[in-house]
């Protein structure tokens, strides 16, 4: 019998380690993947993916030439005259027109990112006929020196949307009507500041319609992140961290153009919310509007699939009768969540214990490895602990809220308590478990 209980007492806490320890390392760990599988992949060696071009004048000629040097880098389209050549440069038809000759001409547009400009210039310089002369009908502004700023400001409004959607989890007077107007509100502001910094500090223009690209960006994100939150639940963090930060940076067509991306990145550009506000952005502020629709169109998907996941979810209560769905908790945003702590072991900035308590024998001799539940007023498991040596145990990252307790240990009846939990005020439960008749147990 010593033996068993030997093995139950040091084996329960060392699971319980370890289940601590892969709760605490899966979103680390799950980061970390996403990093690598998609910012060096994406950005270490940008390069033409079919990059649309015009030709006017010899584009079967032009068009070889690129592909002896550029196999699928480059997708040719002939048009008749200088002027259609530049005009799709500008209509975001293509992001380069080329016009043969004596002396050729090379129209670009450094709006869509000064690397694609360095890029098509350096491509179209080798062709037969010598370096042509290049004009940029696009400029950006002259504190954007490398047509990237958009994607700062569009990364502004595109993080704190996804933090502020996990905030409002937790805000439990509001309800799902408020919430959204919540997050419209606080989209407006992070709009109407960011556009006056950016047109205070001379980094862009001032074009008004940026205000609604970024109000329909931060939009996006948080009620998208707000109806991924009761299906994901505890993984939202990693979905949300996944779809809004790792996969979108990088395939943004901010810091490298989505045509010098990977065709696997160029479409996730196509359907992520952060690169088409760069799109988007890029339309207004360089090229008079051209190309914005579509960008705009995939915004406006995000909200309304946002808004169809809040309302599934609504139905899913409604159907089951329950109110709203419990707060979901998000690592990311640092709230604190119910762990079991050392009971005797407390050290400066480790967690402070909310709850603390022993379990002893009839006798009172301490019950080590005795199993602590604590479960939340709706009878949900919200942690689990085991007593030390001294039959001690502590918890700490408890709601307020009026919490059951069931102690338990082999070959004894188990007892439960009820306490109410207070923010700042540590909680104590002791608990005196009575060996069953028959049954030889060991403290």
């Amino acid at each position: 019998m010593d033996s068993c209980s030997d093995r139950y007492t040091y084996e329960r806490p060392r699971g319980a380690a370890i289940k601590a320890f892969a709760e605490a390392a899966w979103f680390p760990a799950v980061l970390f993947l996403g990093i690598l599988c998609f910012f060096a992949p994406a950005l270490h060696a940008p390069k033409p993916h079919h990059v649309e071009v015009v030709v006017a004048g010899s584009a079967d000629r032009v068009e070889g030439e690129l592909r002896a040097r550029y196999p699928d880098g480059f997708d040719v389209t002939p048009v008749d005259t200088a002027r259609q050549a530049r005009q799709a440069v500008l209509d975001r038809d293509a992001f380069a027109g080329y016009v043969t000759g004596n002396r050729p001409v090379l129209y670009v547009a450094k709006g869509n990112g000064a690397s694609l400009e360095q890029t098509l210039t350096g491509a179209f310089g080798r062709l037969r006929g010598g370096a042509p002369v290049v004009r940029d009908v696009a400029p950006t502004a002259r504190k954007d020196l490398l047509g990237s700023t958009v994607l700062y400001f569009a990364i502004a409004w595109n993080i704190p949307a996804y933090i502020l959607a996990t905030t409002l989890l937790r805000a439990v007077g509001l309800d799902r009507r408020r919430k959204l107007l919540a997050i419209a509100a606080v989209a407006a502001v992070f709009s109407l500041v960011g556009y006056g910094a950016g047109v205070g500090l001379g980094y862009f223009d001032a074009h008004p319609a940026v205000l609604g690209v970024a109000f329909l960006l931060s939009t996006a994100v948080a009620t998208a992140a707000s109806g991924l939150a009761p299906f994901t639940r505890q993984f939202l963090p990693a979905v949300g961290m996944t779809l809004f930060i790792v996969m979108s940076i990088p395939t943004s067509g901010g810091a490298v153009p989505a045509p010098l991306l990977p065709e696997f990145f160029q479409d996730v550009h196509a359907v992520m919310p952060l690169a088409n506000a760069v799109d988007a952005l890029r339309g207004v502020l360089y090229f008079d509007g051209a190309g914005v629709l579509k960008p705009l169109l995939v915004l406006c998907g995000w909200i309304v699939a946002g808004l169809a996941l809040l309302g599934l979810d609504h139905a899913r209560h409604r159907r089951a009768g329950e109110g709203e769905s419990a707060p979901v908790d998000d690592p990311a945003a640092e709230t604190p969540v119910p762990t079991a702590l050392p009971a005797q072991r407390h050290h400066f900035g480790e967690p402070v214990p909310t709850l603390t308590g022993a379990v002893t024998g009839a006798a009172r001799e301490p019950l080590r490895g005795a199993a602590v539940v604590v479960l939340d007023g709706r009878g949900r498991q919200l942690v689990s602990t085991f007593t030390d040596g001294q039959g001690r145990y502590a918890v700490a990252g408890l709601p307020e809220d009026h919490l059951s307790l069931v102690a338990s240990a082999p070959g004894r009846h188990p007892e439960a308590q009820r306490i109410l939990v207070r923010q700042g005020t540590p909680a104590t439960a002791e608990f005196t478990l009575r060996a069953r008749e028959g049954v030889l147990v060991s403290g």
